[in-house]
């Protein structure tokens, strides 16, 4: 039996679901028995080396009724990988966000986008239901458009009326994304306004709590926009940073990067130096107090961290 090359398209239940690389065919894949003895997992995204067999069986997708049955023999080195939501080779992340109904947090968003400069991401962010914004927030809109447009693509969007979702398309054409956010800021409708064949079930928002209610309990690629895939995941709330050393936080801050060039010490924290050009943009704002406030709150849950949890040189480079 020949051996291919695929991608883990859906893990669910024990059971793998993997595109191959060159038919697009899917096929419905047991795991390698060592695989179970070391107790190594797959994720979606994963790029894996397998055998199809001639047999049928049940789909593990909604919507088919059969596909050839196979057996997972070996699962290549990840290039990147983020744990919430899990998944594997990237190439972009789009963030959904919204400014009303939930609002999410700016520290939210903040604290994914260093995840993701850690991880070297390319980030976009989604900011939906626009529709909903009155004057006000129109206004804290463009402020925000503007600023976050500085480093990352940012597409407004309304999933109610369609408003931005061809650009959304587009960004998503021929690359494997995630989808992440909070849960309630429209994710799958976002989806299903690219590609209405996909029926992804929509959630509700709480009016009385405005908490999202989670719709999507299983982590897929989706293919979507002219051969791209994507990845509908469950929404994330804690994202642990505790794997970066505090010191190098201030890396996954693009404007810090730029201003901290410019700081009279060169291993500057952006704390409370003196002569730190990050302070002097804050106060000129060019950098917004937000970020900066955020970055802070970050700073300091690290260093309690590694306060109790002492590391060695070796450890901090495995970080």
């Amino acid at each position: 039996m020949d051996r291919r090359q695929g991608i883990v398209v859906r893990f669910h239940s024990n059971i793998v679901t993997v595109e191959d690389a060159l038919t697009q065919k899917r096929f419905m894949c047991s795991l390698r028995g060592r695989f179970k003895t070391q107790n190594i997992r797959p994720i979606i995204g994963d790029v894996v080396e397998y055998i199809g067999f001639r047999e049928t069986v049940a789909g593990a997708s909604p919507g088919v009724e059969a596909m050839p049955a196979g057996r997972i023999e070996n699962i290549f080195p990840r290039r990147n990988v983020l744990d919430r939501p899990n998944i594997a080779n990237i190439d972009q992340v789009l963030l959904v966000t919204s400014l009303k109904y939930p609002e999410v947090s700016a520290f939210i968003v903040d604290r994914f986008l260093v995840l993701a400069e850690r991880n070297s991401l390319e980030v976009c962010l989604v900011i939906n239901k626009i529709d909903l914004l009155d004057r006000e927030g129109r206004e804290r809109l463009e402020q925000y458009v503007a600023y976050y447009s500085k480093d990352y693509t940012v597409i407004p969007v309304s999933a109610k009326t369609g408003e931005g979702i061809l650009e959304v398309s587009s960004v998503l054409s021929g690359k494997i994304s995630t989808l992440a956010g909070m849960s309630g800021v429209g994710k799958s409708t976002v989806l299903n306004q690219i590609d209405p064949s996909l029926g992804l079930k929509e959630g509700e928002i709480s009016k009385q709590l405005e908490v999202g209610k989670h719709t999507t309990t299983y982590s897929e690629l989706l293919p979507v926009a002219n051969k791209g895939l994507v990845a509908d995941t469950p929404g994330f709330a804690n994202l642990s940073l505790t794997h970066i050393p505090s010191d190098e936080l201030k890396f996954c801050f693009p404007e810090f990067v730029r201003a901290g060039s410019h700081c009279y010490y060169e291993d500057c924290l952006h704390i409370d130096e003196p002569g730190c050009r990050v302070h002097e943009q804050v106060d000129q704002g060019e950098i917004l107090l937000s970020r900066y406030e955020n970055y802070l709150q970050m700073v300091r849950e690290l260093v309690d961290f590694e306060r109790i949890h002492p590391i060695n040189k070796y450890q901090k480079e495995k970080r």
